[in-house]
């Protein structure tokens, strides 16, 4: 079998680093704390952009950030069971809204009688 060379493999087998992030975060007891976000299939990730504009345009432009290299936030998610890193993720769903309480049934009307 012939052994394939960087430029021709599908998926390389080397994981280049990302490079410094922009990583949200929101406020924790300890100053922040990186926000996980959830795969299209469920499985909890990291998050990671490129640039603050990448950041600022799929969280909006009051998401707090810290910079961290890849390596890093995958040193600080991994005691949490997250093993993935999304770098620029295209699409971020808003929070789920307040569940509101039912409204209270109205009363029954009286059963018609026929007869």
């Amino acid at each position: 079998m012939a052994e394939l060379l960087h430029g021709e493999d599908p998926e390389p087998s080397d994981r280049y680093p990302a490079g410094p992030l922009f990583v949200p975060v929101r406020p924790g007891p300890s100053r922040c704390a990186t926000r996980l976000f959830r795969t299209p299939l469920g499985g909890r990730t990291a998050v990671g952009f490129t640039s603050e504009h990448r950041l600022t345009a799929t969280l909006g432009a009051h998401q707090g950030w810290i910079r961290l290299a890849e390596p890093a936030l995958r040193a600080l998610t991994a005691p949490l069971g997250v093993t993935t890193v999304t770098v620029n993720p295209q699409f971020a769903a808003p929070a789920p809204a307040p569940v509101r309480s039912p409204l209270p049934e109205p009363a029954s009307a009286p059963a018609l009688r026929i007869g």
